[in-house]
């Protein structure tokens, strides 16, 4: 998430937001939080449609989940918190929602295997069962032994 947005959530400046975070920048690593290149800040105003006379000047921060979890220990505003605590709650149920649909892909990959096994294994069963047919029709009829009753 950009800078603005999350002072825009957490009711706080945008310049207050990056003067804590650069306050407390040890608790920032870069994947927690990292600055855009001025190509990439370029990039993004065009995207947007800003010009070069309004909006941001000076190159964004862009956070990562970690990130905007920790920002909640730096902006101690009761804002900051419930925002802070709201946006956990929505990272947590996409993340259960993005592992509930790897372990079903995971099930559904594991259940195609199985079939192509089974396949394999009816075929083979059915060219056995053909075998024995081909044998049983060119084998010559074999004499009768045993007990054999009077058929008179």
């Amino acid at each position: 998430m950009l800078d603005r947005d999350l002072a825009v959530l957490y009711g706080v400046e945008t310049k207050q937001l990056k003067r804590q975070v650069r306050r407390n920048s040890e608790r920032f690593p870069e994947d927690f939080m990292f600055e855009l290149t001025k190509r990439e800040f370029e990039d993004l105003r065009r995207q947007f449609g800003t010009s070069n006379w309004g909006g941001n000047r000076y190159t964004p921060f862009v956070f990562t989940e970690q990130g905007v979890a920790m920002l909640s220990s730096v902006l101690n505003s009761p804002t900051a918190i419930r925002v802070n605590i709201q946006i956990i709650r929505v990272f947590t149920k996409i993340r259960g929602i993005l592992t509930d649909n790897l372990s079903v892909k995971l099930e559904i990959e594991e259940i195609k295997k199985k079939l192509v096994n089974h396949s394999k294994n009816i075929e083979l069963v059915f060219n056995y069962l053909d075998e024995l047919m081909d044998k049983k029709v060119n084998e010559k009829p074999r004499k009768e032994i045993g007990y054999k009753a009077d058929r008179t």
